[in-house]
Order: structure tokens, then C-alpha cells, then sequence
């Protein structure tokens, strides 16, 4: 073929190309449909200044197509940005686009603002939807607002608005999130008469929200519900329910629910098993909690940080320590790289073994990481050097701390003070207290038990006790062991009127003596020849069941 027929034919294949509008032609050329999600930011804004300066303007949907991608990126000023310059040029908004507005300003807890783009939505002669409805919904709920969440509710319904599950979902999680576990129970029971079913994740919303409440009986209650109702429980109803069991001690439910779910075909992920394996470990079942890893292994689900973290306390708290350790050594080997929270489980547990050098060691390994110590790891460190009796490293610690940004706090003092008081440097531990409250530090219950505990062994009665009155006086709630504390005082010093006054206004303030408490003062009775009260209060301890 010669050349001159081949552009010929060319040529009429496309008689039209010479003949479209300019207009047309750059609009062809320049405004390819937009992809629905764009992956950053830059796109975005590359994509909003071209389409913006094509003439005739593209369809609005590829401007929401671009705000959408903004807000799911959480740069919500940009997209009300690029909002208020399509308004400039004219541009009608939608009630897609105006819908992702309204979630933009209450992402931004501007409510006023979300609320007027709803009155514009009315002004333009548009009705919000239920997505619309349900942005303004969670909007209210994630600034805290929940019940002005519930009357709005009440409002677009009592004005013939539809709302959906997913509306009613959001309300019910806005309610659990802010301790309203009760009023979300109640809202589920009036779903079910508006002709919307309830969901998976309504009841698994609750049934959280109740055992992190350690509600587990009532949370369980509505899973059974769930099964009446032919609602299946998902992985997170089941992790919940598990978690709850587990934080109540009921491992035995806990195990049960999960072979429950493993016969339900309901594959457990790595934050089930990370939370039986924490359950088993905290009650001291280390070695079941290995076989729940072993079989976590087996299905396929990797074991993380935190699955090793909660092994390693385990065996702490078993005095396994070279198992502890070994885990700890052995997780860069499986993979997982130890973050700041193993690191402390470590240095806390060998302060707890008197293997303070190991725990210095592990602690400056922290900074070796470029890993910052947190209050925790200062206060493990500065605890298991004051019972070694190392106080002078101490200070130095207390210093570092503070030059880090990091706050010391009631318990970063109280073992200091623990420690003065157990070396009789009583003056320096009340000094020490005293000053630690010029600093802006509030010394909590145990703080103070501590100090009167301290001063009681070394023989400052009149001092702890002036501690103790004071501690009522300003009304704080005693514990047990506060009282306990101040009863041996007494008991030491033969005071025992004092003692059974004390033992009275206990219980009149709500705290009831233990078997510890009753035998330290029957211990001292005995001690003292003081055989009717003693058995006087060894028949009271006997009909209280403590013996």
C-alpha cells in the first residue's frame, strides 16, 4: 500500500474528528471518569483542580467522587474546602455531596455547621436519606451527645423519616460507648416493635459493652437471645463473651464458649486466642494457655506481640522466670519484634525476682531500640531498686524522668517511700511525702498506708495516727488493708480500746475486717493474756465463715 492511499483512507475512517466543538474535544481529553476511590491526597487534589477548570462542568458525582475519597483519608477541612470553591463557581451540590459535608463537620465537631448544610438540604429542595440521617446520627454520638442523638431520632421519625438498622446500630454503639449499656438494652427491645431486626452487631455492641462492665450473665443471657432468634454470633460476640468470662475468673465458661464456636465453624482470629491465652496466663493456667498457642499455631493464626507478652507474665506469675525469659529471647526468632509493653512485663517481672541487674540491663536496651520508657517502665525499675535497696540510683532515675517529659506519679513515690520507711529513715519518708504534695502529686490510699504502715514499725504511733485521722476526716474510702495497718499499730502498742473502736467504725464505714485483720488482733490478745476477748473475736470470726 503506498503511502498516499493509506492516509486517504485514514482520513475518511474519522470524517468527524475535524468538526467537533473545541469543548468537546478538551472534555473528551481531559475528563476521563474519575476512578471511586482516590488512594492519596495529592491525586485528589490533582484530580478536584482539573475537572474544576473543565468547561462544560463534569457531572457532580465526580466531584463527590473525590470528596468521598478525602473524607476516607480523614482530610475533611480539604473536602469542605473544595466544597466552598464548587459553591463559588456555581456548582450545585447534591445530597451525596452534601451528605459527605455533614460528615465532614462533625468529624471536625463543628455541629452547628453539619446541622445547617441539613437546612440547606431542605432550602434546595431535597430529602436527606437515611445515610444523610445516620451521618448526623454518628456525628452527634462521636461529639458525645447521645441524647441529643435520641431525640433527633425521635424527630425524623415522628416526621416520617426511615431510618435503617445500620441508624439504630450507631445510636446503640454511641449509647455503650458512653457507660449507657442499660438505655441501648432498652432501645434494642423497641427496635424489634418498628419493624427493623435487629442485628449481629446491635447485640454484639451490647454484649461488649456488658462484659467490659463485667455484666457476663446478663451479656450471656442476650447471646442465648440471639440463638432463639436464629441470630448467628459472630467471632467478635464470641471474643467478647470471652473476654468478659475471663476477666471475671469463670475460665471454665470461657473455654466452653470457645469449643462452642470452633463446633459452630467460627474460626477464632488472633485477638480471640490473644484473649485466652491472657485469661489463662492471669489465673495461672500457663500451661493450658500453651496449648491454646500450639493450637493457635496449628490453624494457621500467627501469634503477635501480644500473645508472647501475656505468655511471659504468665510465667512470672508462676515463678517460671527462665521461661519468661526464654519467650523473650526466642520472639525476634519467631518473627515478632518485642514492643515497650514486652519490655516492661520483663523488667517488672525481674524486679519482682530481685533481678534488679537484668532489669537495668533490659532498660537500657529500651533506649538502645530508639524506644522511649513510659511512666510504667520507670516505676518497675525505680520499685525493684528501692527493694534492693538501692535508693541513690533512685534519684537519679526520678531525675531522668522528669528531663524526659515522663510524670511521675503516686506510685513512682509510694515505693520511694516504701523503701525510707524500711531503712528507718522515717524523717525523710514523711519529708518526702510532704513534698511530693507541693509538687502537685496526689498521694492516693496506698500511698498513705505505706507511710502509716512504716511509722507504725518504727514506733511513730502518735504520727501514723495523726495520718489516719486526717485520712477520714478528709473523707477518702479505706480499704481493708489501710485499716489492718493502723489495727497492728495498735495492737503493737497494747491499745486494744482503740482497737475495737477501730474495728466498729470499719464496719459502720463499710469495710468489713478479713481473716487477716481478725488475726493479727486475736495474735496480739493471746499475746497479752486477753484470752476472753480473743475468743470473743475468734466465734465472731468462725460465724463470719473466715476460719
Amino acid at each position: 500500500m503506498s503511502f498516499p492511499v493509506f492516509r486517504l483512507r485514514y482520513a475518511l475512517s474519522v470524517p468527524t474528528l475535524n468538526f467537533l466543538p473545541f469543548s468537546t474535544f478538551l472534555l473528551r481529553l481531559y475528563s476521563q471518569p474519575l476512578p471511586s476511590f482516590i488512594p492519596n491526597v495529592d491525586d485528589a487534589v490533582s484530580s478536584f483542580n482539573r475537572i474544576l477548570s473543565i468547561n462544560p462542568t463534569p457531572p457532580i458525582f465526580e466531584f463527590g467522587k473525590i470528596l468521598g475519597s478525602l473524607v476516607k483519608m480523614n482530610h475533611f477541612h480539604t473536602a469542605i474546602s473544595f466544597s466552598q470553591q464548587m459553591e463559588l463557581r456555581g456548582i450545585q451540590p447534591n445530597i451525596v455531596t452534601l451528605s459527605i459535608l455533614i460528615n465532614c463537620f462533625c468529624h471536625m465537631h463543628q455541629l452547628n455547621f453539619a446541622f445547617s448544610v441539613l437546612g440547606k438540604i431542605f432550602k434546595l429542595g431535597y430529602q436527606p436519606n437515611t445515610v444523610t440521617l445516620t451521618t448526623l446520627i454518628k456525628g452527634l454520638c462521636l461529639n458525645g451527645e447521645v441524647k441529643r442523638a435520641l431525640h433527633f431520632c425521635d424527630d425524623v421519625i415522628a416526621k416520617g423519616f426511615q431510618l435503617n438498622g445500620f441508624s439504630y446500630g450507631t445510636l446503640i454503639d454511641g449509647l455503650c460507648k458512653t457507660g449507657e449499656t442499660r438505655a441501648a438494652v432498652k432501645l434494642l427491645r423497641m427496635i424489634e416493635g418498628l419493624l427493623v431486626m435487629p442485628s449481629v452487631v446491635m447485640y454484639t455492641t451490647i454484649i461488649d459493652s456488658l462484659c467490659k462492665d463485667k455484666l457476663v450473665n446478663d451479656a450471656y443471657d442476650l447471646y442465648s437471645e440471639m440463638i432463639v432468634k436464629k441470630i448467628s454470633p459472630n467471632v467478635v460476640t464470641y471474643s467478647s463473651l470471652i473476654y468478659g468470662f475471663c476477666i471475671v475468673g469463670q475460665l471454665k465458661e470461657a473455654v466452653g464458649l470457645f469449643n462452642e464456636m470452633m463446633l459452630e465453624n467460627i474460626n477464632p482470629d488472633v485477638y480471640t486466642f490473644n484473649i485466652l491465652v491472657d485469661g489463662l496466663c492471669k489465673e495461672r493456667e500457663v500451661k493450658k494457655a500453651t496449648n491454646v498457642l500450639a493450637m493457635m499455631i496449628i490453624s494457621g493464626v500467627k501469634p503477635n506481640v501480644v500473645t508472647y507478652s501475656s505468655l511471659m507474665d504468665g510465667y512470672f506469675l508462676v515463678n517460671e522466670v527462665n521461661k519468661a525469659k526464654d519467650v523473650f529471647k526466642s520472639m525476634a526468632r519467631w518473627g515478632v519484634i518485642p514492643n515497650l509493653q514486652s519490655y516492661n512485663i520483663m523488667i517488672d517481672g525481674l524486679c519482682k525476682h530481685k533481678m534488679v541487674d537484668e532489669a537495668v540491663n533490659l532498660f537500657a536496651e529500651i533506649h538502645s531500640k530508639n524506644m522511649i520508657p513510659d511512666t510504667v517502665s520507670y516505676n518497675s525499675l525505680i520499685d525493684g531498686l528501692c527493694k534492693s535497696g538501692r535508693i541513690s540510683d533512685v534519684w537519679d532515675l526520678i531525675d531522668e524522668m522528669q528531663g524526659r517529659g515522663q510524670p511521675s506519679n503516686a506510685i513512682t513515690f509510694t515505693s520511694l517511700i516504701d523503701a525510707l520507711c524500711k531503712a528507718h529513715n522515717l524523717d525523710k519518708a514523711i519529708a518526702l511525702f510532704t513534698k511530693i504534695k507541693d509538687r502537685g502529686v496526689q498521694p492516693d490510699v496506698y500511698t498513705y498506708t505505706v507511710l502509716i504502715d512504716g511509722l507504725c514499725k518504727g514506733g511513730r504511733l502518735k504520727n501514723a495516727l495523726e495520718i489516719f485521722r486526717i485520712l477520714l476526716i478528709k473523707g477518702y474510702h479505706l480499704d481493708v488493708l489501710t485499716y489492718t495497718v493502723m489495727i497492728s499499730g495498735l495492737c503493737k502498742e497494747g491499745l486494744f480500746d482503740e482497737v475495737l473502736a477501730l474495728l466498729s467504725k470499719m464496719e459502720d464505714n463499710g469495710c468489713i475486717p478479713d481473716a487477716i485483720t481478725y488475726e493479727i488482733v486475736i495474735l496480739a490478745l493471746f499475746e497479752k493474756g486477753k484470752i476472753d476477748m480473743a475468743e470473743k473475736l475468734l466465734c465472731e470470726m468462725i460465724a463470719r465463715g473466715l476460719l
